[in-house]
């Protein structure tokens, strides 16, 4: 299993970007981010390094030119903030948590029957 590295606020918007089309150069990331950010392009510069060093990204070089890609899956990442979450929050149970989302959360008719039909398949 492949170690998930702890991802900051910050870096996880990086990650979003290149998860949703790789391989990308730092300009192509710095440009998708432009409109919904206000960081410099030294800034994200500095994110995808980091990323880099923490092994969630790659890198290929041609030439003088960098592209980037994820050596991690989207879908790994979230599962490891999730478990990091539910153990710093609710020493890693589940169902308190479900729980307090359940009474705290308006739900529509078709969240709930969602949830039914998840729950009914994880009872079998």
């Amino acid at each position: 299993m492949v170690d998930i590295p702890r991802i900051s606020d910050a870096e996880w918007e990086v990650m979003k970007v290149i998860w949703s089309k790789s391989p990308l150069t730092a300009n192509e990331v710095i440009d998708a981010l432009e409109g919904n950010t206000d960081w410099k392009p030294k800034t994200i510069r500095t994110l995808i390094n980091r990323l880099v060093e923490k092994k969630a990204l790659g890198v290929n070089q041609k030439g003088k030119f960098y592209s980037y890609y994820p050596l991690v899956a989207e879908e790994e990442c979230l599962r490891a903030e999730t478990q990091s979450f539910l153990k710093r929050l609710y020493g890693g149970a589940m169902k308190p948590f479900l729980v307090n989302f359940l009474r705290e959360e308006k739900l529509s008719p078709e969240d709930i029957e969602e949830l039914k039909s998840i729950l009914n398949e994880k009872a079998k």
